[in-house]
């Protein structure tokens, strides 16, 4: 298991690379469709305001394994936590490759990459995670039951699609970024 704090990556990321997603031709994929891209900003904006994430682990027989979780995005990082306890941080603990979506009906949102566990509550992301934490979720953080720093789960994607249901395929959008394993 790799704490984030392992390698000397800076916490933010740079904005990624836009492409157009590529799609069979049946699905509609013309050049007029792959004209227009979403915008980075507008598709982090809409990251961080989900109030909960869908996130794909893998067991060990190598079925998928969905569950939905509270986190915060922030410097292009989905931030969540998890008890040990839990299967799908088993999961993470063994094979940290991950995808999460967002819950929406008509906007497409996927975040693929490797999550790593952060544990030091010193590192720049972790004050930026928490600031964040307390902000959107002020029931769990702050307060006189405040539970101080919690190690939680960091994933940087290296990819992103994001297209939207209404007008499908138009503005169908894949982020690449810096790093990104083009196999994924």
């Amino acid at each position: 298991m790799n704490d984030i704090g392992d390698n000397d990556e800076e916490t933010t990321m740079t904005t990624p690379t836009a492409v157009a997603a590529r799609f069979p031709s049946e699905y509609g994929q013309t050049p007029e469709t792959t004209a227009e891209l979403f915008a980075w900003d507008d598709v982090a904006e809409r990251i961080a305001a989900s109030s909960n994430y869908w996130l794909a682990t893998t067991t060990d027989e190598g079925r998928p394994y969905l569950r939905p979780v509270d986190g915060v995005f922030v410097d292009a990082t989905l931030a969540f936590g998890g008890s040990p306890e839990t299967r799908w941080v088993r999961h993470l603990q063994r094979r940290p490759a991950v995808s999460a979506s967002l819950p929406d009906d008509d906007h497409a949102v996927i975040l693929d990459g490797t999550a790593e566990v952060v544990t030091d509550p010193d590192l720049p992301i972790a004050g930026a995670v928490r600031a964040a934490q307390v902000a959107k979720y002020p029931q769990y953080f702050g307060g006189e039951n405040d539970p101080g720093f919690q190690r939680f789960w960091a994933l940087r994607p290296h990819r992103v699609y994001a297209w939207s249901l209404t007008g499908f395929p138009s503005k169908a959008t894949r982020f690449e970024f810096d790093g990104g394993d083009g196999d994924r």
